[in-house]
């Protein structure tokens, strides 16, 4: 009989369903504040697979859940029975725990729930960074942590997080949570998402143009911690274009264009600049031509007022070193009025058969000058004994370039001035710096005379036309003679001028 009774026993034993709901928090006897974290699971109910769990407060409504859940739970103050159930196939069972719900006054629990960042109050940018921690929750160890924005579903971190959070333009509210054995803790934060600043719009040093040499461009933003990324083929440029990493090389014409961007900020405006690399024209001078260089330096230089000129005028013409391009520049001081000039010449070689002549000068204006027309002037007597005088001015009296003509016949001359459709006034060139004057011209064998261009710091101005240029004036067969010419303005004033590298070159 005692045999049997035993062999009963294990076999009740072996056909009772396994009990194998598990419930993490809270624990048996716990007491902790409202609402509080429920967590438990199981696999198995009644000895065959779970299909879905549940829980209930005393004999209240049973909540489903799945067979593995966390859940925030909501009790009044007091003891109550918290029952955690499984549904399996024709079966169930439970587990039932007893918990006290303490008031918020009368807890003595404590939570150390620390938010690293953002603070409460903060302006940020989207992304931003949400980085939380704590080790007690409740009175007990905390478990876990989690976080909602605007009242969303909760996201379970562990109980040390940082996380990057991406959100929309405005305020928004944040509430960091903690879960422990004894239940749930919270604090809540409010931020406002605000637009990145915009990155500063590069600089560049040098400005779009024309330039007759390489140059070299420098590029700077005000931006701290951005990069700017540039192209040099007027594509716009990305992130992925080179990064200026200090000045570039203009060798040849092109365009750059620039942007900065960084971290936290948004991509700055585009920046462009167009480079035009043209070498400077200037005239053509054959190899076989002759030149008479540095002719401001050849002794006998001649000053005597204009006749031809109203006003009054006297000028002095002497050497300096400064300013100077070769070492010996020609200086000419002349005081004047009511449209007087001042000629200074100088007979620098002979020749009756050269028929095209480059008349080549660097000029410097004195800061401070008054200057109506600047004259720089040719002489040739050529082989029938006529005088062609190849005479040209940058004219501040009607602003354009005008060349010289005789109006009348070479034994009854008739001199006068012709404009041209070229702008040019003297007043207007840049004062204390050296300007690189050409002019070109051609006769023929009787003395007309056709000016083809002038050219002026490399731009070239074209004239050509052809006027009579001869006169009968009965000077020496061949001479060569250069002229410089200052005449006044409408008023008075005076003028400090200096000229260097003057060349005449003929064939």
């Amino acid at each position: 009989m005692k045999f049997c009774f035993s062999a009963l026993l294990a076999l009740v034993a072996t056909s009772m369903p396994a009990f194998a709901i598990t419930v993490t928090t809270p624990v048996n006897g716990a007491q902790l504040t409202s609402p509080f974290n429920l967590i438990a699971s199981t696999t198995t109910c009644g000895g065959i697979p779970a299909v879905s769990m549940g829980y209930s407060i005393d004999n209240g409504t049973t909540t489903i859940v799945p067979t593995s859940f966390s859940a925030y739970v909501t009790a009044s103050t007091g003891a109550h029975v918290l029952r955690v159930k499984c549904w399996g196939k024709q079966t169930s069972s439970q587990v039932s725990l007893n918990i006290t719900v303490l008031s918020a006054s009368s807890s003595t629990t404590s939570s150390n729930i620390a938010v690293a960042s953002p603070a409460s109050g903060a302006s940020v940018t989207s992304p931003f960074t949400l980085a939380a921690s704590s080790t007690v929750c409740v009175g007990a160890p905390a478990v876990s942590m989690g976080y909602s924005i605007d009242g969303g579903s909760t996201t379970t971190e562990p109980a040390a997080f940082s996380v990057s959070i991406s959100k929309n333009l405005g305020s928004h509210t944040i509430v960091v949570k903690c879960n422990g054995q004894n239940g749930h803790d919270q604090v809540s934060l409010s931020v406002k998402v605000v637009a990145p600043p915009t990155a500063a719009t590069p600089r560049f040093s040098l400005a779009s143009g024309t330039y007759t040499s390489a140059q070299t461009v420098a590029l700077s933003e005000a931006t701290s911690g951005v990069n700017i990324y540039y192209t040099t083929d007027g594509s716009g440029p990305t992130t992925s274009s080179p990064i200026y990493s200090g000045p570039i090389t203009i060798a040849n014409s092109m365009v750059i264009e620039a942007m900065a961007a960084g971290s936290g900020y948004t991509n700055s405006g585009l920046a462009r600049a167009s480079y035009t690399i043209k070498p400077p024209s200037q005239a053509y001078i054959p190899s076989n031509a002759t030149q008479v260089t540095e002719i401001q330096t050849l002794p006998n230089w001649r000053t005597k007022f204009d006749p031809g000129t109203i006003g009054t005028g006297s000028g002095v013409m002497s050497m300096a070193s400064d300013p100077s391009l070769s070492g010996q520049a020609g200086r000419f001081d002349t005081t004047y009025s009511y449209y007087g000039g001042v000629l200074y010449s100088v007979t620098y070689d002979n020749d009756p058969d050269s028929t095209n002549f480059v008349y080549d000068a660097q000029v410097w204006i004195d800061a401070g000058s008054v200057i109506g027309n600047l004259e720089m002037d040719n002489n040739q007597v050529i082989a029938n004994g006529n005088t062609v005088i190849y005479s040209f001015q940058c004219a501040g009296t009607s602003g354009v370039w005008e060349f010289g003509s005789n109006g009348g016949t070479v034994d009854a001359p008739n001199a006068k001035w012709v404009k041209s459709t070229q702008p040019c006034n003297p007043a207007k060139w840049t004062t204390n710096t050296w300007h690189h004057v050409q002019i070109s011209y051609t006769r023929d064998d009787v003395g007309n005379i056709t000016y083809h261009s002038v050219w002026l710091d490399g731009v070239e101005y074209p004239i050509d036309t052809t006027v009579q240029g001869a006169f009968l004036l009965g000077w020496a067969d061949g001479t060569l003679i250069a002229n410089f010419q200052v005449d006044a303005p409408a008023g008075s004033g005076s003028s400090t001028l200096y000229l260097d590298h003057l060349t005449i070159s003929r064939w």
